[in-house]
């Protein structure tokens, strides 16, 4: 297959082609009309399928239930017709070109054929139907598979131990059906949906399933162990020490054979509740005694902790040095910008203020910071670079004035920085929901909450919004050179408290204090000069930024990631390119997405709006406004109520915002 030329329309082909085409050799629609017509002759016996036949429609691609894509048929949905026969699903084994099996709410019957001829089956439903049988091994061949439902048949034997070669199974039903024998061989990696109540199954429950709720595994009469109640060898192995009481009334030696002197229940039960009440009493003295001493110690070093934070570690520099040593040094002061939000305060409060670092990055170190009342800042200590050192008191300021005008929805507000000839910090909203990175890619092991489909196109059309009202700045106010974010990427893309995504470190890379940062690497554009040579940013390389940015949300991979194979992602677009090539767009897509259904258009479109944004040309990059409505129409297909801005303004048909300014609602997340 030649290597895409970068246009939209040959990138949209090459997608499509190998997103449902397995090859060029596997099988061609006339094969799959024949297929589809003995399967007709075999189960449709009260005519839901009439429109099956060459008169109404020549090619299988019109007929009902069927979806076709490159030539082949991938997906076949004929749930709740009334389909019925034995012989019916053999048939079906013959669509090797298939993607999506749905025939729930049936009457087949016979058993569940061997589907290894469908390699690239990713959705198998086979739920409410009347199969009998064993549950094919074969399944345990169709290595893409991500849903299997085979409830609520007539199923019966063990549950096949090649199921568990489906390592990528995200769903499994099996129950009510007659399956026999124990659940051992389904405690797969990545399954998230499981249901084997209401068969006939046995034994215990392995350790890597307790975690699925109780009514997962109901109705299994010889079933046991978490999440049902434990086996009974656990319970007769237990063997808790008996009571000394007990121990006594059961020795020969200490029972008087005339039974005097033999205490009551009641008795024994008095002596212990007296030894609990004098045990409670000890303790409660003594934790009257010592907490005051223990929370007075606790509390000073807290406090000298605290001091040593702000003044002899110095989260701020030398202003925190100044601070503390009461000197003369060069002092600055704190500068408000015009309509900031939020409480104004000294630098002496801010130094006082407890300090956590939040991270490091290419322009600084970001912390977060409270202040005496309570209320949550977060502070930006740009880097001791040259370049920054050599810019003027003069120019930092007037930089500071163009980045505080930025008052937009999907922006970190900026409220005030403070200047000095060897530290400046910068004062902004904290937001409290932290960063898409962080949400994406944090903890995806047991226990995660997947990030779903909305929400990753609600902070995808945030953040290009945002960039796009940056980029009109620069032609509403006639700034030169034109303002560009300078530093897109996954980290700086924070989440307010309702979820908004909001751009950080707007205009900052400008000033000349970023340096490249390893994190900030996979999304520079090819055509930036060395990272260390000069400063650098333009609005065509926040756009290639936003399009890695995409490509992040799509694959839930982020460049400088490790693959199964144990290399690294280096560069994601480059990535995407090479697996589309040698495989089928899917591959690329993060597993997380998979539970959501019916988006697999969505995607496509996405992919294609990311990879063209991350075009090694510039030229080849659309402009940012043009972004925003790709993104608001590839939505308004899933769910129209998200088409529309969330705040209401009218898109520029160049820049994707409004000619007026929009007012921050304020207050987003620092409260």
């Amino acid at each position: 297959m030649p290597r895409p030329s970068g246009s939209s329309t040959t990138l949209l082909l090459l997608l499509l082609a190998v997103l449902l085409v397995r090859g060029a050799n596997a099988g061609s629609l006339e094969g799959d009309a024949a297929a589809l017509a003995d399967f007709r002759l075999a189960a449709d016996r009260s005519g839901a399928l009439a429109t099956w036949n060459a008169s109404a429609s020549p090619s299988p691609c019109g007929w009902r239930g069927v979806t076709c894509a490159g030539g082949r048929v991938t997906r076949l949905v004929l749930e709740g017709l009334g389909l019925s026969g034995a012989d019916a699903l053999p048939a079906l084994a013959r669509l090797d070109g298939l993607r999506v099996l749905s025939l729930k709410g049936n009457h087949l019957s016979g058993a569940v054929p061997d589907l290894s001829p469908v390699q690239g089956l990713k959705l198998l439903f086979l739920s409410r139907n009347a199969l009998s049988g064993a549950i094919p091994p074969s399944l345990g061949k169709l290595y893409r598979l991500y849903r299997l439902d085979l409830s609520s048949n007539n199923l019966s034997g063990v549950v096949p131990p090649e199921l568990a070669r489906l390592d990528r199974l995200l769903t499994l039903r099996l129950d009510s059906n007659r399956l026999t024998g124990g659940v051992d061989g389904i405690a797969l990696p990545r399954l998230q949906d499981l249901n084997v109540s209401h068969n006939l199954l046995a034994g215990r429950i392995p350790v890597a399933m307790a975690g699925f709720p109780a009514e997962a595994f109901g109705g299994n009469a010889g079933l046991c162990g978490a999440p049902l109640p434990p086996c009974k060898e656990e319970v007769q192995n237990a063997s808790p020490c008996p009571p000394a009481a007990a121990m006594a009334a059961s020795s020969p030696s200490s029972k008087p054979p005339d039974g005097k002197g033999k205490m009551s229940r009641g008795v024994v039960a008095a002596i212990v509740a007296a030894d609990f009440a004098v045990v409670g009493l000890v303790a409660g003295l003594l934790f009257c005694y010592f907490w005051p001493r223990l929370s007075g110690r606790r509390s000073d070093r807290r406090h000298r902790e605290g001091e040593k934070i702000v003044y002899s570690s110095s989260p701020y520099g030398a202003a925190g040095v100044v601070a503390a040593a009461g000197g003369t040094y060069e002092r600055g002061k704190m500068v408000f910008l015009e309509d900031a939000g939020g409480r104004r305060f000294e630098l002496e409060e801010l130094l006082r203020a407890s300090a956590e670092m939040l991270g490091k990055g290419g322009c600084g170190t970001a912390y977060k910071a409270v202040l005496d009342d309570g209320s949550v800042v977060a502070v930006k200590r740009l880097r001791d670079a040259a370049p920054a050192a050599a810019s003027t008191k003069k120019d930092f300021e007037h930089h500071m004035a163009v980045l505080g005008r930025l008052h937009h929805p999907n922006i970190v507000p900026l409220n005030a920085y403070y200047y000095a000839r060897d530290e400046k910090l910068l004062v902004y909203e904290f937001m409290r929901n932290g960063s898409l990175f962080s949400l994406l890619h944090g903890n995806r092991g047991p226990g995660r909450t997947p990030l779903d489909w909305a929400a990753r196109m609600r902070i995808a059309a945030g953040a290009a919004r945002g960039l796009a009202y940056i980029h009109h700045a620069s032609r509403r106010g006639g700034l030169t050179p034109k303002l560009a974010h300078g530093n897109i990427k996954s980290t700086n893309i924070l989440l307010d408290r309702s979820g908004e995504a909001r751009l950080a470190d707007c205009g900052l890379a400008q000033l000349g204090t970023s340096s490249p940062a390893a994190s900030s690497a996979g999304y520079r554009a090819p055509e930036a000069p060395a990272p260390a040579s000069r400063p650098w940013a333009s609005q065509k390389g926040d756009v290639y930024a936003l399009g890695v940015v995409l490509l992040e949300l799509l694959t839930g991979r982020c460049p400088g990631s490790e693959l199964p194979n144990g290399g690294v992602v280096a560069e994601l677009p480059r990535w995407v390119q090479s697996v589309v090539r040698e495989e089928w767009t899917s591959e690329v897509f993060d597993l997380e997405l998979m539970k959501d259904k019916g988006i697999e258009e969505e995607m496509v479109a996405m992919l294609q709006l990311a990879l063209s944004c991350a075009a090694s040309a510039p030229d080849q990059r659309p402009k940012v406004g043009y972004v925003v409505r790709m993104i608001d129409e590839v939505r308004a297909c899933g769910d129209p109520q998200a088409s529309s801005p969330s705040h209401g303004s009218s898109m520029d048909e160049s820049s994707g915002v409004s000619d007026s300014p929009a007012v921050s609602e304020g207050g987003a997340a620092s409260q």
